[in-house]
């Protein structure tokens, strides 16, 4: 398989995927947004003809409503196609001839297939043992993305194989058949004709029955310039001179699997590789840019070490000879492709190795997950990537335990997902899709993160072993087919014996999730605990008749053994009382050990009392001192306890040793700075931070110590970033002398130090430091470090330097798809910044839809852009620019922004003047 590696897609909403997770560094979270990426999926199974159509039912989060939307006729299918493709990568067009033998299942005199952007020159169907019959119309339903074929006269039932020739253009829309620019040795651009087809793009490079559960095998063959690598799905298995032209090749590759269309993949370009084999036997290579082949190391040693992994715990082998890793500098999924493969060990900072390796994991485990098994139809995406977004942490904790990766899924995928689901413009995790224009609008935190949280919870309740039986059954049960969501739940029924389906319906077919509320009585020996669900909101709790309800898992531990689950339950009414036994009274009583179950808790003020100094003596696990934070956080902002409450937990992480939990502070401090922005006291939440951060800054140093590991390397990163973005005057002092040094070559900053010292200067800089800053990024090799400079150029805070850093966005400097995150760390670096932004999309709107309409990267920037608002007006005048300049993909991501706005209004409203009064009546040390 050739597997096209991109974006763990943080998602949008993440148009998502903005991910807390560290990755290459961004001062905002990044967007965890994984995948689409890939692809290969091998599969099978049968066809079907239904009439969708999307109701509006906000509250159960399906789509707007849309014209009914029809799947393909089922009179013909296809059983193989034979491609051969000729790809002009001067005149970036395609020439392309399709041999497809089909099955006619009924007498028909037409053909429907799916065709997009394609010109058909001819079209004939050959029956098995009689005569070509020519098609006499080809009539093109734009809008449905389809193409009819009419004969004259009726095909009959039976075999028979259809040929048409048809070209096509290799577009600049990161989708179908594309062009990708890159850099020659020279220093000339070139271009490589790479293929993005999830969802719904395989149309675009062939007219083809482009339906997930429309299986076929696939013979592909590519007509290239003899100098260039050519790679599909499978290997190669003859190349020969092309006849007409000495300069080109014809490479014919291996047949494929039976599987769906959107996983064919093919690439055309100039690459290096590294290869080694799996201990199973695997060939797996990594292809690079020209003079990268190094820096495939690192993706290489985690493919290896993957590969052998999920057979084990699918029991299951990986079903090719083969894997190809490869490296596209324009994919649409993702910021880059090279940053989510390429490391370069001196160049390429902790968190860009642990992105790698999660995107790694994520990709691999499709093989099976999508692949082996492919989803029905699009309504049930969300488990590809759920599991897929699940499953990729299993894998790192397996490569890489000194990660301490499940704590930081609690930070940079759990939290982020309820953040969404709590908006009363989110949607269920499974959406019935319809249109498929639909995906991308689901394509988002909720399939990601909500979706992995939700899978990660029903691990935990069926247990690990119940879970692989169940998994093992469903991956044998349907290879080589197609699924759906039910399929999955019947077969962990049957390991498990629990009710699987039940539960797990309650948490993906209705939108949001419950808070449980907790109150506690001592009874002699034991705690009685009186435990009561609701829906939780952003704007508070539901209130309100028709209350929605969750079977929820609760599990229970105690002060005794923090680590231990004392007490399991499932919560299937709206209250219940449970008796802890053998719990003194001296002792805590906590909910939800593990932060695994997806809700939000409040508990009485006697239990939180009792709970805090497991904060300050570090008795509380540190993915419960995270959750408790969180939580906490979250009520606030829902207007259920006061901010200042959280500002006095926060004062109590002073003793705080773990990267994940100070990651999530600093996540949620940003939302309290960006907001206090829009005050005259932002100037003390700043110091507010210095304080709170500048004890762990110390301890830390900026040199990294003998014996230290990954996740000190990325706490150094995160608190000097901090301590520096805030005004710390030491840290800004020596940030300066380093970067002084950096510029000059002595010498140069270490990797991981490169943001944070970035950041610092940028933000209190001026022009000669932008200048310094854009000479640096003309200058790197890496796309890391451009990456890494482009995330933080928006820091810098004269009103004239913020315009021509939002110039500098659009220009050819910029790689397409960075654009966004340089325009998205203007928007998030300051109120001055967000104003700019603003303007500056809608002033540039039309260059900017035109560039990604369509795909997630609208959202992405809509979201980037809006979302830290706190202004009355700002809501309704975001709302009024989308109704006249209309982005369709973009629709939720819109409403989910006004929300958020309205939220921000209300926050501050209510919670300004005590922050106010908090912040100065504390005197920290002074600065």
């Amino acid at each position: 398989m050739l597997l096209l590696l991109g974006r763990k897609r943080v998602p949008l909403s993440l148009a998502h995927r903005l991910t807390r997770l560290p990755r290459p560094p961004s001062p905002s979270r990044p967007v965890l947004l994984r995948s689409a990426l890939i692809k290969l999926r091998a599969i099978t199974g049968e066809t079907h003809n239904t009439v969708f159509v999307s109701a509006t039912a906000q509250n159960t989060g399906t789509m707007p409503e849309r014209r009914p939307f029809v799947r393909l006729p089922t009179d013909v299918y296809p059983v193989n196609y034979g491609l051969c493709l000729k790809p002009d990568l001067i005149d970036f067009t395609f020439e392309g001839k399709l041999e497809a033998l089909v099955e006619v299942t009924q007498a028909t005199n037409q053909i429907v297939m799916n065709c997009a952007d394609i010109d058909i020159i001819t079209a004939s169907f050959v029956p098995q043992g009689g005569e070509e019959i020519n098609a006499t119309g080809f009539n093109y339903q734009n809008e449905d993305e389809k193409v009819t074929l009419s004969f004259p006269s009726a095909l009959q039932k039976g075999s028979g194989t259809l040929k048409v020739d048809f070209v096509g253009e290799l577009n600049d829309k990161m989708k179908g058949f594309y062009r990708s620019k890159y850099t020659a040795a020279t220093g000339e651009s070139r271009y490589a004709a790479v293929t993005q087809f999830e969802a719904t793009d395989a149309r675009r490079a062939f007219p083809c029955w482009d339906e997930p559960a429309i299986k076929a095998t696939f013979d592909i063959a590519l007509i290239v310039p003899k100098d260039r690598v050519a790679l599909s799905n499978m290997n190669v298995i003859d190349r020969k001179p092309y006849p007409e032209d000495e300069n080109l090749v014809e490479m014919k590759f291996a047949t494929t699997p039976i599987m769906s269309t959107y996983l064919v993949a093919f690439v055309i370009g100039e690459y290096d590789f590294v290869e080694s084999q799996s201990s199973d036997g695997i060939t797996v290579r990594v292809y690079t840019p020209i003079g990268k082949a190094e820096q495939g190391k690192f993706a290489l040693e985690v493919a290896t070490k993957t590969l052998p992994f999920y057979k084990d715990y699918f029991n299951v082998p990986y079903p090719l000879p083969k894997i190809d890793l490869i490296a596209i500098a324009d994919f649409a999924a993702g910021e880059s492709l090279e940053t989510a493969l390429l490391i370069d060990p001196k160049n390429s900072c902790s968190s860009s190795r642990q992105w790698v390796a999660l995107v790694v994991g994520h990709e691999l485990a499709h093989q099976w997950f999508g692949n082996l098994v492919t989803m029905e139809w699009w309504t049930h995406l969300w488990l590809n990537e759920g599991f897929a977004s699940w499953i990729e942490y299993l894998c790192v904790d397996h490569c890489f335990p000194e990660y301490d990766i499940w704590t930081q899924f609690v930070s940079a995928d759990y939290t982020r997902a309820l953040e969404l689901d709590a908006l009363d413009s989110s949607h269920a995790i499974e959406v019935n899709v319809g249109h498929p224009s639909e995906v991308d609008e689901i394509f988002d935190a909720i399939s990601y993160s909500k979706g992995a949280s939700v899978i990660r919870m029903l691990h935990n309740y069926t247990g690990d072993e119940d879970f692989r039986k169940g998994m093992n059954a469903y991956l044998l049960k349907f290879q080589h087919k197609n699924a759906s969501t039910e399929d999955l739940w019947d077969c962990l029924e049957q390991a498990s014996g629990k009710p699987i389906a039940a539960v797990m319906s309650s948490w993906t077919k209705q939108m949001g999730f419950p808070i449980i509320e907790v109150e506690e009585e001592q009874v002699s020996d034991d705690r009685v605990l009186k435990i009561s669900q609701k829906k939780f909101c952003a704007s508070g709790p539901h209130s309100g008749e028709d209350c929605p309800s969750w079977m929820v898992p609760v599990s229970i531990c105690t002060s005794e053994d923090p680590k231990c689950t004392k007490l399991k339950v499932l919560l299937d009414r709206p209250e219940t009382s449970i008796t802890v036994s053998g719990v003194a009274p001296d002792q805590w009583v906590k909910v939800n050990p593990g932060t695994v179950g997806f809700y939000r808790i409040q508990y009485s003020t006697a239990m939180l009392e009792r709970l805090l100094p497991g904060v300050r003596d570090l008795s509380l696990q540190p993915v419960d001192r995270l959750g408790l934070q969180n939580d906490l956080f979250s009520l606030s902002r829902a207007g259920m306890i006061s901010t200042v409450e959280v500002l006095k937990l926060m004062e109590a992480f002073v003793n705080e040793p773990n990267y994940t939990v100070w990651s999530d502070l600093s996540c949620n401090l940003g939302v309290l700075s960006s907001l206090l922005s829009h005050t005259d006291f932002h100037e003390e939440i700043q110091e507010f931070i210095r304080d709170l951060f500048t004890p762990i800054g110390l301890e830390l140093g900026w040199d990294c110590k003998p014996g230290e590991g990954h996740l000190d390397a990325l706490l150094r990163s995160l608190v000097l970033g901090k301590l520096g973005k805030a005004g710390h005057k030491p840290t800004l002092e020596e940030a300066r002398r380093r970067f002084r040094d950096h510029v000059e070559g002595k010498p140069v900053l270490p990797a991981d130090l490169r943001s944070p010292v970035y950041l610092t200067v940028l933000k209190h800089g001026d022009s000669a430091t932008l200048d310094t800053m854009l000479k640096l990024h003309k200058q790197a090799d890496m796309q890391e470090e451009k990456n890494r400079i482009e995330r933080v150029l928006g820091a810098i805070s004269a009103p004239d330097l913020i315009q021509k850093v939002l110039s500098f966005a659009l220009s050819e400097e910029v790689r397409p798809q960075d654009t966004v995150s340089v325009i998205g760390g203007v928007a998030g670096s300051s109120k001055q910044g967000r104003k700019a932004a603003w303007k500056f999309v809608k002033d540039n709107w039309e260059e900017l839809y035109n560039r990604y309409q369509g795909g997630f990267l609208i959202s992405r920037l809509i979201k980037l852009t809006v979302d830290g608002f706190a202004v009355d007006k700002m809501a309704a005048e975001v709302k009024s620019f989308f109704e006249s300049h209309p982005a369709p993909s973009a629709e939720r991501t819109v409403q989910q922004c006004c929300e958020n706005i309205n939220l921000n209004v209300a926050w501050l409203k209510r919670d300004a003047d005590d922050i106010s009064q908090y912040l100065l009546q504390r005197r920290g040390p002074p600065v």
